[in-house]
């Protein structure tokens, strides 16, 4: 099981997150984004509880690939108006790393969302520590 925190970092917000595999931490630090946005939104069976959709990117790092995944989200929520909740992901390495991953977008008319605009490299950490992957992403906003 995956967890965030979302931590106060000056004038931007970071979160924490911990999770046992990799794509759970990702989902987790995705997660921590929507709370960063939005206090509260319809669940999944409600009306404008939105709908699943999926991403898939590709990038030479863990934390290229992560800093893409989430950056990808503002993008979807950007273009698509959507906030997306219910994350999650899988990771897989090779040339590349691969995010496979899934979110629900519910639609911003539903929720009051504040703007963050975009994520950042300052302070990233991806790391192994006591056998689960620790992240901690900090964003402007």
């Amino acid at each position: 099981m995956a967890a965030f925190e979302l931590r106060e970092h000056t004038a931007d917000v970071a979160v924490a997150a911990r999770g046992e595999q990799l794509g759970s931490t990702f989902a987790a630090v995705a997660d921590g984004l929507a709370a960063a946005m939005c206090d509260e939104w319809p669940a999944a069976d409600a009306p404008n509880g939105g709908e699943r959709a999926g991403l898939r990117l590709t990038a030479e790092s863990r934390e290229a690939a992560l800093y893409d995944y989430l950056d990808q989200l503002i993008y979807e929520r950007d273009v698509r108006s959507v906030l997306p909740v219910d994350n999650e992901a899988a990771m897989a390495d090779g040339e590349a790393w691969t995010v496979d991953a899934s979110y629900r977008g519910v639609p911003l008319s539903a929720v009051t969302a504040r703007d963050v605009k975009a994520v950042t490299y300052s302070e990233m950490r991806l790391e192994r520590v006591d056998g689960a992957w620790e992240a901690y992403v900090v964003f402007d906003v």
